[in-house]
Protein backbone atom coordinates (compact mmCIF):
# COMPACT_ATOMS: atom_id res chain seq x y z
CA UNK A 1 0.00 0.00 0.00
CA UNK A 2 1.31 3.63 -0.78
CA UNK A 3 2.87 5.45 2.10
CA UNK A 4 1.60 9.08 2.69
CA UNK A 5 4.53 11.55 2.47
CA UNK A 6 4.24 14.77 5.05
CA UNK A 7 3.50 17.90 3.95
CA UNK A 8 7.06 19.50 2.70
CA UNK A 9 8.10 22.50 4.80
CA UNK A 10 8.19 25.72 3.44
CA UNK A 11 11.05 27.09 2.25
CA UNK A 12 12.34 30.85 1.39
CA UNK A 13 12.35 32.64 -2.28
CA UNK A 14 16.26 33.15 -2.28
CA UNK A 15 16.81 29.58 -1.25
CA UNK A 16 14.58 28.31 -3.96
CA UNK A 17 15.99 30.53 -6.44
CA UNK A 18 19.41 29.53 -6.00
CA UNK A 19 18.58 25.57 -5.59
CA UNK A 20 17.24 26.55 -9.14
CA UNK A 21 20.21 27.92 -10.74
CA UNK A 22 22.63 25.58 -8.82
CA UNK A 23 20.95 22.82 -10.86
CA UNK A 24 20.98 24.93 -14.08
CA UNK A 25 24.74 26.10 -14.00
CA UNK A 26 25.96 22.41 -13.14
CA UNK A 27 24.26 21.10 -15.57
CA UNK A 28 25.17 23.17 -18.35
CA UNK A 29 28.65 22.50 -17.07
CA UNK A 30 28.18 18.51 -16.81
CA UNK A 31 26.88 18.63 -20.41
CA UNK A 32 29.44 20.84 -21.97
CA UNK A 33 31.86 18.22 -20.43
CA UNK A 34 29.95 15.63 -22.10
CA UNK A 35 29.47 16.59 -25.10
CA UNK A 36 32.81 17.85 -26.18
CA UNK A 37 33.70 13.81 -26.66
CA UNK A 38 31.30 14.11 -29.54
CA UNK A 39 32.18 17.27 -30.76
CA UNK A 40 35.85 16.24 -30.74
CA UNK A 41 34.93 12.51 -32.00
CA UNK A 42 35.57 12.56 -35.30
CA UNK A 43 36.76 16.19 -36.14
CA UNK A 44 40.02 14.76 -33.94
CA UNK A 45 40.11 11.94 -31.57
CA UNK A 46 39.88 9.76 -34.20
CA UNK A 47 42.91 10.12 -35.86
CA UNK A 48 44.78 10.96 -32.53
CA UNK A 49 43.89 7.70 -30.87
CA UNK A 50 41.97 5.69 -33.12
CA UNK A 51 44.42 5.42 -36.27
CA UNK A 52 43.53 2.01 -37.24
CA UNK A 53 43.41 1.17 -40.72
CA UNK A 54 40.98 2.99 -42.56
CA UNK A 55 39.19 6.15 -41.55
CA UNK A 56 36.15 4.59 -41.28
CA UNK A 57 37.38 2.17 -38.84
CA UNK A 58 38.78 5.29 -36.80
CA UNK A 59 35.46 6.69 -36.80
CA UNK A 60 33.83 3.25 -35.51
CA UNK A 61 36.43 3.06 -32.48
CA UNK A 62 35.71 6.68 -31.46
CA UNK A 63 32.32 5.82 -31.67
CA UNK A 64 32.41 2.80 -29.80
CA UNK A 65 34.43 5.03 -27.33
CA UNK A 66 31.41 7.63 -27.15
CA UNK A 67 28.86 4.56 -26.36
CA UNK A 68 31.80 3.69 -23.37
CA UNK A 69 30.94 6.69 -21.59
CA UNK A 70 26.75 6.35 -21.82
CA UNK A 71 27.26 2.41 -20.73
CA UNK A 72 29.11 3.92 -17.22
CA UNK A 73 25.99 5.87 -16.82
CA UNK A 74 23.86 3.47 -15.30
CA UNK A 75 26.15 2.74 -12.68
CA UNK A 76 26.67 5.71 -11.65
CA UNK A 77 23.27 6.51 -11.61
CA UNK A 78 22.43 3.88 -9.57
CA UNK A 79 25.31 4.68 -7.14
CA UNK A 80 24.03 8.53 -6.61
CA UNK A 81 20.27 7.50 -6.74
CA UNK A 82 20.81 4.82 -4.06
CA UNK A 83 22.66 7.44 -1.46
CA UNK A 84 20.31 10.27 -3.02
CA UNK A 85 17.31 8.53 -1.55
CA UNK A 86 18.71 7.68 1.50
CA UNK A 87 21.38 10.82 2.67
CA UNK A 88 19.99 13.53 0.06
CA UNK A 89 20.29 15.04 -3.20
CA UNK A 90 23.13 18.13 -1.99
CA UNK A 91 26.29 15.67 -1.73
CA UNK A 92 25.73 13.28 -4.70
CA UNK A 93 25.39 16.51 -6.99
CA UNK A 94 28.44 18.18 -5.71
CA UNK A 95 30.15 14.83 -6.05
CA UNK A 96 29.37 14.34 -9.74
CA UNK A 97 30.61 17.58 -11.02
CA UNK A 98 33.50 16.66 -8.98
CA UNK A 99 34.22 13.18 -10.55
CA UNK A 100 33.24 14.70 -14.64
CA UNK A 101 34.85 17.67 -14.13
CA UNK A 102 38.32 16.01 -12.88
CA UNK A 103 38.30 13.02 -15.85
CA UNK A 104 37.13 16.19 -18.82
CA UNK A 105 40.26 17.96 -17.75
CA UNK A 106 42.17 14.95 -17.70
CA UNK A 107 41.46 14.11 -21.39
CA UNK A 108 43.17 17.45 -21.94
CA UNK A 109 46.18 16.64 -20.60
CA UNK A 110 46.21 13.15 -21.79
CA UNK A 111 49.20 12.15 -24.94
CA UNK A 112 48.18 10.57 -28.18
CA UNK A 113 48.54 7.46 -29.69
CA UNK A 114 52.14 8.37 -31.78
CA UNK A 115 53.58 9.34 -28.51
CA UNK A 116 52.03 6.37 -25.95
CA UNK A 117 50.89 3.98 -28.10
CA UNK A 118 47.79 2.03 -27.34
CA UNK A 119 47.77 3.31 -23.53
CA UNK A 120 46.52 6.60 -25.16
CA UNK A 121 42.60 5.15 -26.24
CA UNK A 122 43.16 2.91 -23.41
CA UNK A 123 43.14 5.61 -21.10
CA UNK A 124 40.84 7.61 -22.68
CA UNK A 125 38.04 4.75 -22.50
CA UNK A 126 38.32 5.30 -18.65
CA UNK A 127 38.08 8.54 -18.73
CA UNK A 128 34.81 8.58 -20.86
CA UNK A 129 33.74 6.16 -18.38
CA UNK A 130 34.43 8.89 -15.60
CA UNK A 131 32.60 11.29 -17.34
CA UNK A 132 29.53 8.70 -17.57
CA UNK A 133 30.01 7.54 -14.21
CA UNK A 134 29.30 11.97 -13.21
CA UNK A 135 26.44 12.61 -15.71
CA UNK A 136 25.07 9.61 -14.86
CA UNK A 137 24.14 10.68 -11.28
CA UNK A 138 23.60 14.34 -12.06
CA UNK A 139 20.67 14.05 -14.20
CA UNK A 140 18.49 12.48 -12.02
CA UNK A 141 19.83 14.62 -8.68
CA UNK A 142 19.97 18.15 -10.76
CA UNK A 143 16.07 17.76 -11.99
CA UNK A 144 15.07 16.89 -8.32
CA UNK A 145 16.38 19.41 -7.34
CA UNK A 146 14.25 21.88 -8.88
CA UNK A 147 11.38 20.19 -8.94
CA UNK A 148 10.95 19.22 -5.16
CA UNK A 149 10.94 22.77 -4.92
CA UNK A 150 8.20 23.56 -7.07
CA UNK A 151 4.84 24.76 -6.19
CA UNK A 152 2.20 22.52 -7.68
CA UNK A 153 0.92 23.12 -11.12
CA UNK A 154 4.51 24.65 -12.06
CA UNK A 155 6.63 21.13 -12.19
CA UNK A 156 7.48 20.84 -15.96
CA UNK A 157 8.36 24.66 -15.58
CA UNK A 158 10.75 24.44 -12.78
CA UNK A 159 12.15 21.01 -14.55
CA UNK A 160 13.10 23.04 -17.29
CA UNK A 161 15.77 25.23 -15.62
CA UNK A 162 18.47 22.09 -15.43
CA UNK A 163 17.37 20.95 -19.08
CA UNK A 164 17.70 24.00 -20.40
CA UNK A 165 21.59 22.62 -19.24
CA UNK A 166 22.27 20.69 -21.94
CA UNK A 167 21.42 23.04 -25.02
CA UNK A 168 23.85 25.58 -23.39
CA UNK A 169 26.28 22.95 -22.43
CA UNK A 170 25.55 21.65 -26.65
CA UNK A 171 25.95 24.82 -27.63
CA UNK A 172 29.00 26.12 -25.18
CA UNK A 173 31.20 22.58 -26.16
CA UNK A 174 30.07 23.29 -29.99
CA UNK A 175 31.22 27.51 -29.80
CA UNK A 176 34.58 25.71 -28.45
CA UNK A 177 34.91 23.35 -31.09
CA UNK A 178 34.14 25.88 -33.34
CA UNK A 179 36.93 28.67 -32.48
CA UNK A 180 39.66 25.83 -32.09
CA UNK A 181 38.49 24.76 -35.54
CA UNK A 182 39.83 27.66 -37.05
CA UNK A 183 43.49 27.03 -36.49
CA UNK A 184 45.70 25.50 -38.83
CA UNK A 185 45.12 22.07 -39.01
CA UNK A 186 48.76 20.94 -37.43
CA UNK A 187 48.29 23.66 -34.45
CA UNK A 188 44.37 21.68 -34.11
CA UNK A 189 46.31 18.63 -33.84
CA UNK A 190 49.34 19.31 -31.53
CA UNK A 191 47.44 21.24 -29.04
CA UNK A 192 44.18 23.12 -30.18
CA UNK A 193 42.03 20.28 -29.34
CA UNK A 194 43.20 20.54 -26.04
CA UNK A 195 41.87 24.07 -25.14
CA UNK A 196 38.31 23.16 -24.92
CA UNK A 197 38.88 20.11 -22.53
CA UNK A 198 41.35 22.10 -19.97
CA UNK A 199 38.91 25.22 -19.57
CA UNK A 200 36.12 22.81 -18.05
CA UNK A 201 38.30 23.31 -14.67
CA UNK A 202 37.33 27.17 -14.68
CA UNK A 203 33.36 26.23 -14.71
CA UNK A 204 33.25 22.92 -12.46
CA UNK A 205 34.86 25.34 -9.98
CA UNK A 206 31.98 27.52 -10.46
CA UNK A 207 29.46 24.76 -10.26
CA UNK A 208 31.45 23.39 -6.66
CA UNK A 209 31.13 26.56 -5.53
CA UNK A 210 27.30 27.82 -6.22
CA UNK A 211 26.14 23.95 -5.15
CA UNK A 212 28.27 23.67 -1.37
CA UNK A 213 25.62 26.68 -0.73
CA UNK A 214 22.29 24.96 -1.93
CA UNK A 215 19.82 23.39 1.16
CA UNK A 216 17.95 19.47 0.76
CA UNK A 217 14.94 19.70 -1.04
CA UNK A 218 11.67 20.41 1.01
CA UNK A 219 10.24 16.95 -0.15
CA UNK A 220 13.11 14.89 0.25
CA UNK A 221 13.17 16.39 4.26
CA UNK A 222 9.60 15.72 4.82
CA UNK A 223 10.66 12.26 3.83
CA UNK A 224 13.48 11.80 5.84
CA UNK A 225 11.41 13.63 9.25
CA UNK A 226 8.39 11.50 8.09
CA UNK A 227 8.47 7.73 7.30
CA UNK A 228 12.04 7.54 6.63
CA UNK A 229 13.87 6.56 3.96
CA UNK A 230 13.85 3.74 1.82
CA UNK A 231 16.31 0.95 2.69
CA UNK A 232 16.54 -0.55 -0.67
CA UNK A 233 15.77 2.19 -3.26
CA UNK A 234 16.46 0.16 -6.68
CA UNK A 235 13.96 -3.13 -5.37
CA UNK A 236 11.20 -0.85 -4.43
CA UNK A 237 11.56 0.54 -7.63
CA UNK A 238 11.71 -2.77 -9.77
CA UNK A 239 8.79 -4.77 -7.56
CA UNK A 240 6.87 -1.45 -7.38
CA UNK A 241 6.80 0.04 -10.61
CA UNK A 242 7.64 -2.42 -13.83
CA UNK A 243 5.31 -0.55 -16.14
CA UNK A 244 6.82 3.10 -15.62
CA UNK A 245 9.89 1.60 -15.66
CA UNK A 246 9.40 0.15 -18.81
CA UNK A 247 7.53 3.15 -20.14
CA UNK A 248 9.97 5.58 -18.74
CA UNK A 249 13.14 3.89 -20.74
CA UNK A 250 11.41 3.85 -24.05
CA UNK A 251 10.83 7.57 -23.52
CA UNK A 252 14.12 8.53 -22.62
CA UNK A 253 16.16 6.09 -25.75
CA UNK A 254 13.76 8.55 -27.41
CA UNK A 255 14.90 11.71 -26.20
CA UNK A 256 18.96 9.76 -26.24
CA UNK A 257 18.40 8.63 -29.90
CA UNK A 258 17.59 12.27 -30.86
CA UNK A 259 21.05 13.44 -29.34
CA UNK A 260 22.65 10.36 -30.79
CA UNK A 261 21.65 11.04 -34.59
CA UNK A 262 21.39 14.31 -35.25
CA UNK A 263 24.65 15.82 -32.91
CA UNK A 264 26.90 12.92 -33.41
CA UNK A 265 25.90 10.04 -36.31
CA UNK A 266 25.07 12.89 -38.71
CA UNK A 267 27.68 15.41 -38.12
CA UNK A 268 30.51 13.13 -38.33
CA UNK A 269 29.81 12.33 -42.11
CA UNK A 270 30.23 16.60 -42.19
CA UNK A 271 33.44 16.21 -40.60
CA UNK A 272 34.73 14.18 -43.14
CA UNK A 273 33.90 16.39 -46.19
CA UNK A 274 35.10 19.91 -46.98
CA UNK A 275 35.56 23.02 -44.55
CA UNK A 276 32.67 24.25 -45.69
CA UNK A 277 30.13 22.02 -45.29
CA UNK A 278 31.72 21.38 -41.50
CA UNK A 279 31.43 25.08 -40.97
CA UNK A 280 27.28 24.92 -41.90
CA UNK A 281 26.99 22.15 -39.42
CA UNK A 282 28.49 23.83 -36.84
CA UNK A 283 26.56 27.43 -37.44
CA UNK A 284 23.19 24.98 -37.44
CA UNK A 285 24.05 22.88 -34.03
CA UNK A 286 24.82 26.02 -31.97
CA UNK A 287 22.03 27.79 -33.62
CA UNK A 288 19.71 24.67 -32.89
CA UNK A 289 20.97 24.78 -29.31
CA UNK A 290 20.71 28.59 -28.60
CA UNK A 291 16.69 28.43 -29.98
CA UNK A 292 16.12 25.03 -27.55
CA UNK A 293 17.17 27.34 -24.43
CA UNK A 294 13.86 29.39 -25.53
CA UNK A 295 11.59 26.62 -26.17
CA UNK A 296 12.19 24.15 -23.70
CA UNK A 297 10.04 26.21 -20.77
CA UNK A 298 7.91 27.48 -23.38
CA UNK A 299 6.60 23.38 -24.36
CA UNK A 300 6.91 23.02 -20.15
CA UNK A 301 4.44 25.89 -19.22
CA UNK A 302 2.54 23.80 -21.88
CA UNK A 303 2.55 20.41 -20.38
CA UNK A 304 1.75 21.98 -17.05
CA UNK A 305 -1.51 23.03 -18.16
CA UNK A 306 -2.34 20.45 -20.62
CA UNK A 307 -0.09 17.01 -19.97
CA UNK A 308 2.97 15.60 -20.65
CA UNK A 309 1.96 12.78 -23.02
CA UNK A 310 0.37 15.06 -25.88
CA UNK A 311 3.89 17.35 -25.95
CA UNK A 312 6.22 14.45 -26.05
CA UNK A 313 4.85 12.74 -28.76
CA UNK A 314 4.54 15.81 -31.06
CA UNK A 315 7.88 15.99 -30.27
CA UNK A 316 8.89 12.78 -31.37
CA UNK A 317 6.70 13.01 -34.71
CA UNK A 318 8.83 16.63 -35.34
CA UNK A 319 12.12 14.83 -35.18
CA UNK A 320 11.05 11.68 -37.08
CA UNK A 321 9.74 13.77 -39.41
CA UNK A 322 12.60 15.59 -39.55
CA UNK A 323 15.54 13.10 -39.88
CA UNK A 324 14.91 11.45 -43.38
CA UNK A 325 15.37 15.05 -45.29
CA UNK A 326 18.03 15.85 -42.70
CA UNK A 327 20.53 13.45 -44.53
CA UNK A 328 20.32 15.35 -47.54
CA UNK A 329 20.41 18.99 -45.96
CA UNK A 330 23.66 18.41 -43.50
CA UNK A 331 25.75 17.56 -46.42
CA UNK A 332 24.32 20.37 -48.60
CA UNK A 333 27.10 22.92 -47.57
CA UNK A 334 23.58 25.27 -47.25
CA UNK A 335 23.75 26.44 -44.09
CA UNK A 336 19.87 27.49 -43.83
CA UNK A 337 18.89 24.02 -44.66
CA UNK A 338 21.19 23.00 -42.41
CA UNK A 339 20.23 25.23 -39.63
CA UNK A 340 16.69 24.83 -40.44
CA UNK A 341 17.30 20.93 -39.24
CA UNK A 342 18.60 21.92 -36.09
CA UNK A 343 15.99 24.27 -35.48
CA UNK A 344 13.12 21.07 -35.91
CA UNK A 345 15.09 18.28 -34.70
CA UNK A 346 16.44 20.03 -31.43
CA UNK A 347 14.56 23.47 -31.11
CA UNK A 348 11.20 21.80 -31.82
CA UNK A 349 11.35 18.01 -31.51
CA UNK A 350 13.74 17.40 -28.76
CA UNK A 351 12.57 20.88 -27.32
CA UNK A 352 8.93 19.16 -26.46
CA UNK A 353 10.09 15.71 -25.82
CA UNK A 354 13.50 16.08 -23.48
CA UNK A 355 11.80 19.28 -21.84
CA UNK A 356 9.18 17.56 -20.35
CA UNK A 357 10.90 14.02 -19.56
CA UNK A 358 12.07 14.89 -15.89
CA UNK A 359 8.69 15.93 -14.98
CA UNK A 360 6.79 13.15 -16.86
CA UNK A 361 9.63 10.66 -14.95
CA UNK A 362 9.08 12.46 -11.79
CA UNK A 363 5.08 11.94 -12.21
CA UNK A 364 5.65 8.33 -11.62
CA UNK A 365 7.50 7.65 -9.00
CA UNK A 366 7.36 8.65 -5.08
CA UNK A 367 9.58 10.91 -3.21
CA UNK A 368 11.55 7.96 -1.48
CA UNK A 369 12.79 6.07 -4.51
CA UNK A 370 13.06 8.88 -7.05
CA UNK A 371 16.74 9.46 -7.35
CA UNK A 372 16.67 5.86 -8.12
CA UNK A 373 13.65 5.66 -10.62
CA UNK A 374 14.72 8.04 -12.24
CA UNK A 375 18.55 6.67 -12.42
CA UNK A 376 17.19 3.52 -13.62
CA UNK A 377 14.77 4.66 -16.45
CA UNK A 378 17.22 7.54 -17.61
CA UNK A 379 20.04 6.04 -17.71
CA UNK A 380 19.55 2.76 -19.20
CA UNK A 381 17.41 4.32 -21.90
CA UNK A 382 20.30 6.92 -22.86
CA UNK A 383 22.56 3.68 -22.71
CA UNK A 384 20.54 2.17 -25.08
CA UNK A 385 20.32 5.12 -27.58
CA UNK A 386 24.27 5.37 -27.55
CA UNK A 387 24.44 2.14 -29.76
CA UNK A 388 22.33 4.22 -32.35
CA UNK A 389 25.52 5.71 -34.19
CA UNK A 390 26.86 2.47 -34.12
CA UNK A 391 24.24 0.68 -35.85
CA UNK A 392 23.32 3.47 -38.07
CA UNK A 393 26.94 3.19 -39.60
CA UNK A 394 26.31 -0.38 -39.97
CA UNK A 395 23.10 -0.07 -41.91
CA UNK A 396 24.77 3.01 -44.18
CA UNK A 397 27.93 0.58 -44.79
CA UNK A 398 29.82 3.18 -43.22
CA UNK A 399 30.33 6.53 -41.59
CA UNK A 400 27.64 8.59 -44.28
CA UNK A 401 24.01 8.85 -43.89
CA UNK A 402 21.81 7.80 -46.16
CA UNK A 403 17.67 7.26 -46.36
CA UNK A 404 17.89 4.23 -44.71
CA UNK A 405 19.25 5.67 -41.33
CA UNK A 406 16.44 8.35 -41.58
CA UNK A 407 14.31 5.00 -40.95
CA UNK A 408 16.01 3.69 -39.21
CA UNK A 409 15.72 6.65 -36.22
CA UNK A 410 11.98 6.87 -37.24
CA UNK A 411 11.01 3.82 -35.82
CA UNK A 412 13.13 4.42 -32.67
CA UNK A 413 11.04 7.71 -31.78
CA UNK A 414 8.02 5.45 -32.58
CA UNK A 415 8.37 3.12 -30.09
CA UNK A 416 9.54 6.15 -27.58
CA UNK A 417 6.17 7.13 -28.48
CA UNK A 418 4.28 4.21 -27.48
CA UNK A 419 6.32 3.90 -24.21
CA UNK A 420 5.16 7.63 -23.45
CA UNK A 421 1.08 6.45 -24.24
CA UNK A 422 1.47 3.80 -22.13
CA UNK A 423 2.58 5.01 -19.11
CA UNK A 424 0.79 4.65 -16.39
CA UNK A 425 -0.71 7.36 -14.34
CA UNK A 426 0.66 8.50 -11.09
CA UNK A 427 -0.56 6.56 -8.38
CA UNK A 428 -2.01 3.38 -9.96
CA UNK A 429 0.94 1.21 -9.40
CA UNK A 430 1.14 -0.73 -5.99
CA UNK A 431 3.96 1.43 -4.22
CA UNK A 432 5.67 -1.79 -1.46
CA UNK A 433 8.55 0.21 0.60
CA UNK A 434 11.15 -1.51 2.61
CA UNK A 435 11.15 -1.00 6.30
CA UNK A 436 12.82 2.40 6.70
CA UNK A 437 16.92 1.90 7.37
Amino acid sequence: MATKTPVPPAVDRASVLRALFASTIGSAIEWYDFYLYSTATTLVLAPLFFPIGSSGAGVMASFATYTAGFVARPVGGLLAGHFGDRIGRKSMLVLTIMVMGAATFLVGLLPTYDQIGILAPAILVFLRVLQGVGIGGEWGGGVLLAVENAPPGRRAWYSSWPLIGFPLGLMASTLSFAAVATLPTADLMGWGWRIPFLLSCLLVALGIYVRVGIVETPEFTAVKNGPGVSRIPLWDVLRGHPRAVLCGMSATLGVGSVVSYFTVFLPSSSYAADAGTRSSVLTGLVIGAAVQCVTVPVYTRWSDRRGRKPVMVWGFLVTAVTAVPAVGWLGSEDTVLTTTSYVLAMAVGHAAAYGNLAAFLIDAFPVRVRYSALALTYQLGATISSFLPLVATLVAGGPRATGATGWLFAGVVAVASLGVALMPRPGREVQPVSPPG
